[in-house]
């Protein structure tokens, strides 16, 4: 069990510091960034459930196929994500409230579709599995988010330097506190 603990330890600080394919002249596009966090999310997801979870072969075998389904529909949902996040980096820093507005609707949209889609498979995999076990793996799906949506807040526009437009009247600094 500690060498599992510290096994994934090292995985997860592997993960939150590896580079993000940048050059060292040239930023990382918003594109570029999330495509090569997913792609390596993707790669390493299922080595850090591997390693995380210790299945038996029995539990293994009635856990992956199930997991194939989640992922194929979150990836869905992932991809609705990906989109708002670029259109905030592509309007940013002139985002006008209306704009702001719609892609906090549209994230909230997303994060309860997760939540939904999660309480889908956590009956799903229940009907095979025990439910420990499927509570620990949905604690460590969540750890792997976490170390995602950190790579991605990283290289976006902080919401602090962005400047706030008022309809009819233009761009104002925002309000200091």
């Amino acid at each position: 069990m500690i060498k599992n603990s510290a096994l994934l330890m090292v995985m997860f600080a592997m993960l939150a510091f590896c580079p993000l394919g940048r050059g060292q002249d040239q930023e990382p596009t918003i594109d570029s960034t999330i495509a090569v966090v997913r792609a390596n999310m993707r790669a390493d997801r299922t080595a850090l459930i591997t390693t995380g979870m210790n299945f038996t072969d029995k539990d293994g075998a009635a856990f992956w196929p199930i997991y194939e389904q989640y992922e194929y529909e979150r990836s869905r949902l992932d991809d609705r994500r990906a989109a708002v996040i670029k259109q905030y980096s592509q309007k940013y820093p002139n985002l006008a409230d209306a704009d702001a507005k719609a892609m906090a609707d549209q994230m909230f949209d997303c994060e309860f579709r997760l939540a939904e889609l999660k309480k889908k498979y956590y009956k799903k995999f229940n009907k095979v599995l025990p439910a420990l076990t499927v509570t620990k793996f949905f604690q460590l799906e969540r750890r792997i988010d976490l170390m995602m949506d950190m790579q991605v807040e990283a290289v976006l526009p902080p919401l602090t330097q962005a400047q706030y437009t008022v309809p009819g009247s233009g761009v104002v600094e925002p309000p200091q506190q």
